[in-house]
């Protein structure tokens, strides 16, 4: 069996401050034999010349889209995996980007459209019918979406957008727009399993939680389970949120999320979500190849005179994805072999509504471990502020 170099893994997360996931997940190291790292995507320094092999496995927890897309490509091209990979971050980070795998791997989801000009999007908005929704390609928790309910609404934030002039607002994402109940549906995909489901209730027509939303327990039926495991493997797999609608004709992916929040559906569902991503995360660590250890030399010269890496920090590690992975429990009922929707316009058959959810209790060990968590940080741990013993890694990286 391949293992890591060390006996006892090294595991860092990349983080801009610690909220309440990034201390669940701490919490959860804490029960494992693992060194810990703290990267505050602040105050870290990448020497691109100098490959440094620090880490069985980094999480990436980063509020910044930018900093998670880049800190990630700079590590897997060293060769230190990553939850979640590069590639997968750039496949959810860009709505469009993550809308051409969708329907490029057969995978339900809404009529979209794009344009580059307030002219031609005012046409892609008449062309898909009001209302329409008009999101920006790179964004979270339901910013900048707007609902254009007519040609005048059409016109004046498309106007707006033009104005604003960033590049922000210079690509225009329509999308049409889905008639569901007053909910939405967020599924948690960790290693090619769906381990459990919410449902997220609002008045509004945005029902993100982070924007008032009420969550339950949704049972994960066959039909969501093949649904969301599609669309994870879409953008490259690993740990993810996949939202759902719940349309007329079926269920359809919304967005695939891979940093995702979980603290609103771990009662909710009585799924440990942390827990899994860290065994998750340390089976991946446990798949590493070992390699000599020869220090990196930097480039463009010779490897006289530069210092040598830590004993830790040359490794070579095989597939980001470990081959054998443990059954990861999952919440609701099993599936029974239908087939997954794959629509990608008008008039496909669908999957039917799923029905109401039964709440789910939170286990006794999850309720302890979140009781033991200190109130939210407005930062990253700093030296004397370390309340999970972990340590913290900063500039000269």
């Amino acid at each position: 069996m391949i293992t890591a170099l060390h006996s006892r893994p090294r595991v860092g997360i990349l983080l801009s401050r610690v909220r309440v996931e990034e201390k669940l997940l701490l919490a959860a190291l804490e029960r494992h034999d693992v060194a810990v790292d703290v990267i505050d995507d602040r105050e870290v320094v990448f020497d691109l010349a100098r490959p440094r092999r620090d880490w069985d496995v980094v999480l990436t927890r980063s509020v910044s889209h930018s900093r998670a897309l880049y800190a990630t490509r700079v590590l897997n091209g060293w060769g230190v995996p990553t939850i979640n990979r590069h590639e997968v971050i750039a496949a959810c980070g860009d709505k469009l980007v993550t809308t051409m795998a969708l329907l490029e791997h057969g995978v339900s989801t809404p009529r979209t459209r794009l344009a580059f000009t307030a002219e031609s999007a005012l046409r892609a908005v008449e062309q898909t019918g009001y209302p329409a929704v008009l999101k920006p390609v790179v964004g979270s928790w339901g910013r900048l979406l707007a609902r254009l309910n007519d040609r005048d609404a059409a016109e004046a934030v498309l106007e707006h957008k033009e104005t604003l002039g960033s590049p922000q607002h210079a690509v225009f994402y329509v999308q049409e727009h889905v008639r569901k109940p007053a909910r939405d549906i967020r599924a948690f995909v960790i290693g090619g399993q769906t381990v459990c489901a919410i449902y997220r209730y609002s008045a509004h027509w945005i029902t993100n939680t982070a924007r008032g939303g009420r969550a339950e327990n949704c049972p994960v039926t066959s039909e969501i389970d093949a649904l969301c495991l599609a669309a994870a493997r879409a953008v490259g797999g690993g740990v993810l949120a996949v939202d759902l609608l719940e349309s007329d004709d079926g269920l359809l992916v919304g967005e695939v999320n891979d940093t995702m929040e979980f603290r609103n559906s771990i009662d909710t569902t009585g799924v440990d979500i942390p827990a899994l991503v860290i065994e998750h995360a340390l089976a991946m660590a446990r798949a590493g190849q070992p390699s000599p250890p020869t220090p990196l030399p930097c480039a463009g010269e010779g490897s006289k005179g530069q210092p040598s890496p830590p004993p830790h920090a040359d490794w070579s590690l095989g597939s980001a994805e470990p081959k054998d992975q443990p059954t990861l429990p999952r919440s609701g009922e099993g599936s029974n072999g239908d087939n997954l929707l794959a629509r990608t316009g008008p008039g496909s058959a669908g999957v039917p509504p799923v029905p109401d959810p039964t709440p789910g209790r939170a286990s006794s060990a999850t309720s302890a471990a979140r009781s033991q968590l200190t109130p939210d940080l407005p930062r990253a741990p700093r030296a004397n502020d370390n309340p999970h013993g972990v340590e913290r890694v900063g500039a000269g990286v």
